[in-house]
Parts: structure tokens; C-alpha cells; sequence
């Protein structure tokens, strides 16, 4: 065996290398010096981070292990932006990892994290689906300790309970699906299948839904969305940051290379209604179910479900410019999504707060918090000046460009339910400036340094993101450079 493959995976091994560490200073570092994991995780994560930016920025794509694992500056790219979001979001939980009550188990809360994202960093990298299954499991199952952290509360036990139940059956569908493209194809290389499978009938029908239903229930889509509310409402809420943004964007940059790489030659007779009709649902579903809540978290939850209806008409175009809107779409939405968390989270920390109720009249007690929160939902809705209008603006048109009446009455659907979408956004700012409720609940308070950090950075990404073209030029021209991504479906 050439042990010099191993040199390919140089984010992977970065990241493993940083997991031992945390997990050997949390194994020998006495009680007195628990809180030093949390700087030692931050500090080797953005140094983790950084490394991931040094590479070259174009170039051929890069396999090993008999091709079951590929890199590429796209695929470097992808992982950058969700490195991004994984720093924002250990910032943001350092006051509450910092607890007298996470005192012992505070390591094991970094540890398990990092070890999710090196699942999903083999998950974007896999070629094979033997190996995007280990990673696919390597990224849920740690999630189901990690939302049954707060072992005071039973909302959170009942949280992972369905979560576990959950991620275990989308896998069993998932796998069960693949088992008929092995029958079919005689092979598990994405690569290989499309050549392969000519035509597989009603079997091959079969197989795709099971496949979709699989990764539906990682992405959220309706009606595959149920434990979403449950789950984000019963988790803490560093974790439900994290299942927010991290897990979705993984997940969604993975179901567009399957759909288009494995499955694209099938667009246009099977796969492409079926997601029509998800994305129409999980749209339309997500904003109508936002407008009932009064608990900011179950808020998000239906909101980041609306949101992955949107991420979807990426992976509808099913092109370079698809692509890149794509993950120009996630880098905007962990930002927006982050902040809104961050606020959330500040605000329970002090108070243990989490109704929107609570939230009445905030301007008046805490200025800042109540700015970065309507920053927030302005960039969810989509309202320009913000990066959040253009991320859906490029999506938009990237799903359009096919040309298909289809697709154009896709996107009138999907412009309609973001005019909805206002609507309930605009009731948390209202909540925040126009509700007049003397004197708040919520009274004034300082958030910690770490927490003041972390929403400082996602204001200054949704603020300059979207000026700056350059993100999404780059991109875009990452997307072109492969081929393999994108499956030229509307060349003739």
C-alpha cells in the first residue's frame, strides 16, 4: 500500500490531529484546568482553518485509495466555508461550554463535534459510496450525543431519542436504496453507476426515491422534516446552531454531486419532478409552520427547513453556476443563521429565555443584541442590502437558466413563499422595536466577550459578503474547472 495517499488527505488528517489533542489534554489535564480545552480547541481549530486556505486555488482533481476518495479546490472550498461556520459556532458556546455544569463533560462536547465534522469532510470527498456511508455515519451518530448533552432537561432526551430513531431509519432507506443501484450497476463509484445504468426501469425509480428520501431527512425536506422542530427546540442551542448551518450544508453539497454525478443522466425522466415537488413542499411547508411559533428555537427550526427548499434549486440547475450558487447560498446562510443563534444563545444564558414573547420591546434594554437579530432576519428574508438577497438572487437565476417553463414556474413559487417568508421574519424585529412592553423581560446585560466575538464576525459577514463579488466569482470558476460536478443536462 502506498502510505503517501494518506498526504492527499491533508484537511482530514489537520482536523484528526486536532481531535487527538483535545482529547488527550481533556484525558490528562486535572479538574483545575478543564476550561483550557475550550482555548485549545478554538485556537487549533482556527489554525485548522486557516491551513485549509492554503492551497492552490485551481487545479486538476486529486484521488486516492483506488479513487474512492477525491480533493479538489471545489471540495477544499466547500470544507473552508463549513470551517467557517464550525469556528463561529465553538466561539459562540465557549460561555456556555465554560459551565460549572459542562465542568466534566466539556471535552467530550468538543471532541464529539470535530469528530461529526470529519465525517462530513469525508462525506464532500467521498467517490464511492462505501466510504460517503462511514462518513455519513461518522457525522449523524455523534449528533445524537451531542443533543442529549443537557442531561437536566427531558426535552432534550426526548430530542435525541428522535433524532437516533430518525437518522437511523433515513439510513436504512438510504442504504436500501443503494443496495438497488449495486444491483443494477454492479458498482458503488459514482463515476461508474451513470455508466452503467442505461435504463433500470421502475427498480431504478426505486432506488432514486430511496436515495432522495435518505438525504431528505439529513436536509430536512419536507416530508421528511418532522424531528426538526422537536430536535432543534430540545437540543442546546450551540448544538442546534450547529445541526442548523454545519450538518445541512454538508449534506446539501453531498446531495448535489450524487444527484448530478451519479444520477444526472436520468434529469430529465425521473429525479427532476421528484424534486419539484420536495422543494415546492419543503418551501411552502417551512413558511407557512414559521408563522405559528412563539419559541424562537422551533422559529429557526421551520425557517432552516424553508431554507433547505431554496439550497435545493442549486441542485435542481444541476450546472457549474448551480454549484457555485449553491455553496455561495451556504456561506450566506451560516452567517445570517449564526447570528440569529447567537443572539438566542446570549440572551438564554443570562435569562433562560427563548420565547418571542420575551423578546418584546429588547431595543430598549439591549441595543446591540436587538441590531444583530434584525440584521439576522432582514438577511434570511432576503432583503437587499444584505448578503441574503443575493444569495437567493443567484440562486434564483441559476435555476432558471435551463430555460424550462418548469423551472420558471419553480421559481415564481419559490419568489411567492419568500413574500410570505417576510411576513414572519418581520414579526421577531417587530417583536424587538415596535412592541412597546415596559419594562422588558429581558433586562440589560453584557454578553460574554466570546459571544460579542462570534456575532460580531457574523455581522460583518452578512454585511460585506454580499459586496464583495469576488467570493462568488471564485466560486463559480472553482464549479467550471471540474467537470465531474456538473452533468451538462440542458447542453442539447
Amino acid at each position: 500500500m502506498d502510505y503517501s495517499q494518506f498526504l492527499v488527505m491533508h484537511q482530514e488528517i489537520g482536523l484528526l490531529v486536532l481531535i487527538l489533542l483535545v482529547f488527550l489534554y481533556d484525558t490528562f489535564s486535572n479538574t483545575t484546568a478543564t476550561k483550557g480545552v475550550s482555548y485549545l480547541t478554538v485556537c487549533g481549530f482556527a489554525v485548522v482553518t486557516l491551513l485549509g486556505f492554503v492551497q492552490p486555488w485551481f487545479g486538476e482533481t486529486t484521488s486516492a485509495f483506488g479513487g474512492m476518495y477525491a480533493t479538489s479546490p471545489v471540495m477544499g472550498s466547500i470544507k473552508n466555508i463549513l470551517n467557517i461556520g464550525v469556528l463561529i459556532v465553538l466561539i459562540q458556546a465557549m460561555q456556555w461550554a465554560d459551565g460549572e455544569y459542562m465542568r466534566i463533560r466539556r471535552g467530550e462536547f468538543y471532541e464529539l463535534l470535530l469528530i461529526t465534522l470529519l465525517g462530513m469532510y469525508f462525506m464532500i470527498s467521498a467517490r464511492h459510496f462505501l466510504l460517503f456511508i462511514i462518513g455519513l455515519e461518522t457525522a449523524s451518530l455523534p449528533l445524537a450525543a451531542l443533543v442529549a448533552f443537557d442531561k437536566k432537561h427531558y426535552e432534550s432526551h426526548e430530542a435525541a431519542a428522535k433524532y437516533i430513531l430518525t437518522a437511523v431509519f433515513s439510513s436504512a432507506i438510504f442504504m436500501m436504496g443503494l443496495s438497488f443501484v449495486y444491483g443494477l450497476a454492479g458498482t458503488l463509484y459514482f463515476a461508474d453507476i451513470a455508466a452503467s445504468m442505461a435504463d433500470g426501469g421502475a427498480l431504478l425509480i426505486v432506488a432514486i426515491a430511496f436515495v432522495i428520501a435518505g438525504m431528505g431527512f439529513k436536509l430536512s425536506l419536507v416530508p421528511f422534516h418532522l424531528w426538526t422542530a422537536d430536535v432543534y427546540q430540545g437540543a442546546p442551542t450551540s448544538v442546534t446552531s450547529y445541526l442548523s448551518v454545519i450538518s445541512k450544508g454538508a449534506a446539501a453539497f453531498s446531495f448535489f454531486v450524487i444527484m448530478v454525478q451519479v444520477f444526472g443522466p436520468f434529469y430529465g425522466k425521473i429525479w427532476e419532478w421528484m424534486l419539484y415537488g420536495l422543494i415546492i413542499l419543503t418551501i411552502t411547508v417551512g413558511n407557512l409552520f414559521a408563522l405559528r411559533q412563539k419559541n424562537l428555537k422551533r422559529f429557526l427550526a421551520f425557517s432552516s427547513i424553508s431554507q433547505a427548499g431554496y439550497i435545493m434549486l442549486g441542485v435542481v440547475a444541476g450546472s457549474a453556476l448551480g454549484l457555485g450558487s449553491l455553496m455561495f447560498y451556504i456561506l450566506v446562510y451560516i452567517f445570517s443563521n449564526l447570528a440569529a443563534f447567537g443572539v438566542i444563545q446570549a440572551v438564554e444564558n443570562k435569562t433562560g429565555k427563548v420565547d418571542m414573547d420575551s423578546y418584546n420591546n429588547l431595543y430598549s434594554t439591549n441595543p446591540k443584541l436587538a441590531f444583530t437579530m434584525m440584521l439576522a432576519m432582514f438577511s434570511l428574508a432576503g432583503i437587499p442590502p444584505f448578503a441574503g438577497f443575493f444569495s437567493k438572487f443567484f440562486i434564483f437565476s441559476a435555476a432558471v437558466q435551463p430555460g424550462t417553463s418548469a423551472l420558471y414556474i419553480l421559481v415564481l413559487i419559490a419568489l411567492i413563499n419568500t413574500i410570505v417568508s417576510l411576513y414572519y421574519y418581520l414579526l421577531v424585529v417587530k417583536a424587538m422595536f415596535i412592541k412597546n412592553q415596559e419594562p422588558c423581560v429581558i433586562g440589560n446585560f453584557t454578553s460574554a466577550l466570546s459571544e460579542r466575538v462570534g456575532m460580531t464576525v457574523c455581522v460583518a459577514g452578512i454585511i460585506l459578503v454580499g459586496l464583495a463579488s469576488c467570493i462568488y466569482d471564485f466560486l463559480i470558476q472553482a464549479s467550471k474547472v471540474f467537470p465531474e460536478y456538473v452533468f451538462t443536462i440542458f447542453a442539447n
